[in-house]
């Protein structure tokens, strides 16, 4: 994996993050995901079924990793995005597109089929573009060889990692769940409990083109059971374009999708059915001409012959049976079932799963500020070329001392010690439902989030006035109150979405939520409206110079004083007030000058440094604590607001005090992003406590208490603080020394940061590290 260099985040699932990467010494990019270990079934199937597979259509897998925590999947980079994102901008594609993009799904689908995989969960977020719009498979968690129980290749990885010890019964359970795809394009027959074969992915593939066309499913509805029925007896609609003035779909297209549909497994098109269907005109024949490659398909009928493939020749036959098939017999080979042990990703170097190696990367931290060289505000998807390490300056030429000292401290900090994290709906703090509503009774378009973030104007003003109206209606029977709290609900599934969030923060709707704040009837109410509220800030890119976000911070701030003997009160209001008040300094540090609008008023951070005091539940602590945290990672007048005398104490008392290792980082984290700003906010922590039990705590804690803390002795030797007193002391000194055999990579580094001050200032030192057998040369 060191061989790899990781940028931009590209995309997110709930428990894997896409980067693009680029293999170190050349100009191949990729993209590596990042998978939780949980996922390991899913990971493992991938790479059996692709590893040995070269084709046009279908994303190429070149390697997969382990760490510590993590799985890492290296495979070939696809920049157009997804099929699903193409069919949400465009709502329909005309007939032509839905005949070019569909040659490559069947000379996909088609070489599967012939080395005897079933994709088994075809959706169009499944399927990927790249360069002048070619579709490419991707994602095979749940494809599965012909006539194969997946349950038992997942339950064989699981009981191999261990996962068979919490209960044979319940692993099952679990299994069974995992192994199912997405209901809307699964065929009726396995609906039924019958296996997956050809034809149930060809019945999906019929989906797929219908929905190119006409931009939703043949089959849709919110309701399961409703789903579910309308696959086994309703026909679909003839597909037709949303916009009238578009063709309507050609008859040939029409025979095409009725044979794909057909409720009757016996009945639906086979492989020489499809292919030989007058739909596909030309299209083969064209897209033989124009490849490059000795290999083409011949619409013949007769003989299939398959363009795309890169290791050798195939002949496919329109049965789409392949057992003849040498390179299927080959690849076959790998796809065996007894023991999923053969197949295993690569450890690093040394046989050490550290995650801290990916620290060395040069993929920059979403949300942190422009001091780890990504400015808040700015497109995360571009950066400008890097500047030279200021290490590499170091080592490459001789400097004084003080151009020494002066570029060490563009060490000090590095992206691990900024990592942003949310305030609101953060796990670590405290676990929320999730938000669920009833499109029932919504009384508007229960627009999804895709659907909703491409509106044209005319389409949003209008949802945006329902919206307003609904929220806005003074009606206080049981019923409204419930219809109003269940929209709330909707606008906290839909505020997730960046486009989304900047466009209703910066709507009539957040003047309306504010004065909700104030005048709602009940407290179920105002609390929904909060966190309506801090998910738009959390969210939102970009921040409007007239939105009048100190409103919302001072209304909320009020209520919290009002009511601060309430804990439950304060769980809600205070994320809210948090990620506000993060969202404008973002802003104002991206802007370069303060905005009046945007000031935030002393009683917020009186309030905030009341919640860190001994006294108050664990909870509220660790959202003041975070909230600090996010804010003073930013250099902004918010975060100076945070520095007084008694900050860090109160801090480090909450690090030492606290059970709960989260709480215990969030604090010791802000307090090091603090002493970033104020190096005296650690000076009055060492000179309340003493130095002694400072360093006691650092050679004692777990390993990011320890890198927080290496950070704050290095920010206070950069300056000159407890200088004289740090390069004499012999206890400090062995402690760093023996942090230089830590696992950690950048616990490592901050050591011998801290180890290079000492000796600059005091060269006696080197003597008790060479005693201690260790090379500093």
């Amino acid at each position: 994996m060191e061989n790899f260099i990781l940028y931009e985040e590209i995309g997110r699932g709930s428990k894997t993050v896409v980067y693009k990467g680029r293999r170190k010494g050349t100009i191949n990019f990729v993209a590596i995901l990042c998978t939780d270990k949980c996922k390991r079934p899913e990971i493992t199937n991938w790479v059996r079924l692709t590893h040995e597979i070269k084709h046009k259509n279908i994303v190429t897998f070149h390697e997969w990793y382990e760490t510590s925590n993590h799985l890492w999947l290296v495979v070939e980079l696809c920049t157009g995005g997804s099929l699903e994102m193409v069919i949400a901008q465009d709502e329909n594609l005309p007939e032509d597109v839905v005949r070019e993009f569909g040659v490559d799904l069947i000379a996909g689908l088609h070489h599967l089929h012939q080395l005897g995989i079933l994709f088994c969960d075809l959706s169009p977020g499944k399927i990927l573009l790249e360069g002048p719009g070619t579709l490419k498979y991707s994602n095979f968690g749940l494809a599965k060889v012909e006539g194969e129980n997946l349950e038992e290749f997942f339950a064989l990885v699981a009981a191999e990692e261990g996962g068979g010890d919490s209960g044979e019964n319940a692993l099952k359970k679990t299994i069974k769940g995992r192994v199912k795809g997405s209901l809307t394009y699964t065929a009726p027959e396995i609906l039924r409990g019958t296996d997956f074969s050809i034809t149930s992915d060809l019945w999906s593939l019929g989906c797929l083109l219908y929905e190119m066309f006409s931009g939703r499913p043949p089959f849709f509805s919110e309701s399961f059971s409703e789903l579910i029925e309308k696959i086994f007896y309703a026909d679909p609609l003839p597909p037709f374009p949303k916009d009238s003035s578009l063709p309507k779909a050609s008859s040939d297209f029409i025979n095409l999708l009725d044979g794909l549909l057909q409720k009757d497994p016996q009945k639906r098109l086979t492989w020489a059915g499809l292919l030989q269907h007058s739909f596909w005109k030309d299209a083969f024949a064209r897209r033989d001409h124009e490849s490059s490659t000795e290999d083409s398909i011949v619409s013949s009928g007769k003989v299939m012959e398959h363009s795309g493939t890169q290791d050798s020749k195939e002949v496919l036959k329109p049965s789409g049976q392949a057992k003849g098939d040498k390179s299927g017999q080959r690849l076959s080979q790998s796809f065996r079932l007894e023991n999923p042990a053969e197949l295993r990703p690569r450890s690093v170097v040394g046989g050490q799963p550290n995650e801290s190696m990916f620290l060395l990367s040069s993929r920059p931290t979403p949300r942190t500020s422009s001091a780890v060289g990504l400015s808040p505000g700015e497109d995360r998807t571009q950066h400008s070329p890097q500047k030279a390490s200021p290490l590499t300056k170091i080592a490459s030429e001789p400097l004084s001392q003080q151009d020494l000292e002066s570029q060490m401290r563009e060490l000090i900090y590095t992206d691990s010690d900024l990592v942003i994290t949310p305030i609101i709906d953060n796990p670590k703090i405290m676990k929320q439902p999730p938000i669920k509503f009833d499109p029932k009774i919504l009384h508007l378009p229960a627009y999804s989030v895709d659907k909703l973030a491409f509106l044209k104007d005319q389409d949003w003003n209008a949802f945006l006035q329902q919206v307003c109206s609904q929220i806005d209606s003074t009606e206080k029977s049981t019923g409204a109150s419930r219809a109003k709290l269940n929209l709330l609900c909707y606008l906290c599934v839909v505020t997730g979405h960046r486009e989304v969030a900047t466009r209703l923060l910066h709507s009539p709707l957040f003047h309306l939520l504010i004065q909700h704040l104030r005048i709602a009837p009940n407290w179920d109410i105002r609390a929904k409206v909060a966190r309506v509220i801090g998910l738009l800030a959390s969210h939102t890119t970009e921040l409007q110079e007239n939105t009048p976000v100190t409103e919302a911070i001072t209304v909320l701030t009020e209520l919290i004083r009002e009511n601060f003997r309430n804990s439950k009160l304060k769980q809600c209001l205070l994320p809210t007030l948090g990620e506000l008040i993060y969202l404008v300094a973002t802003q104002e540090e991206k802007k370069k000058n303060p905005r009046e609008c945007w000031a935030v008023p002393l009683a917020s951070y009186t309030v905030l440094m009341r919640c860190l005091r001994e006294g108050e539940e664990r909870v509220v602590n660790h959202m003041a604590a975070k909230i600090i945290e996010n804010v003073c990672t930013t250099f902004s007048t918010q975060a100076q607001g945070f520095i007084t005398g008694e900050i860090g104490p109160v801090l480090w008392f909450l690090f030492r005090h606290s059970t709960v290792d989260s709480l215990r980082i969030t604090a010791i984290s802000a307090l090091c992003r603090i002493t970033r700003h104020s190096p005296t906010a650690f000076q009055n922590v060492i000179e309340k406590v003493g130095l002694n039990a400072v360093i006691n705590s650092l050679a004692s804690a777990i390993c990011k208490v320890q890198q927080y803390m290496l950070t704050l002795f290095t920010s206070m030797l950069s300056c000159g603080i407890h200088l004289q007193r740090l390069i004499q002391e012999k206890d400090f000194v062995s402690t760093i020394i023996r942090l230089l055999d830590s696992p950690s990579t950048s616990i490592r580094a901050k050591a011998f940061l801290v180890l290079l001050y000492i000796l600059i200032h005091n060269h006696e030192m080197l003597l008790l590290g060479c005693q201690a057998r260790y090379d500093f040369l």
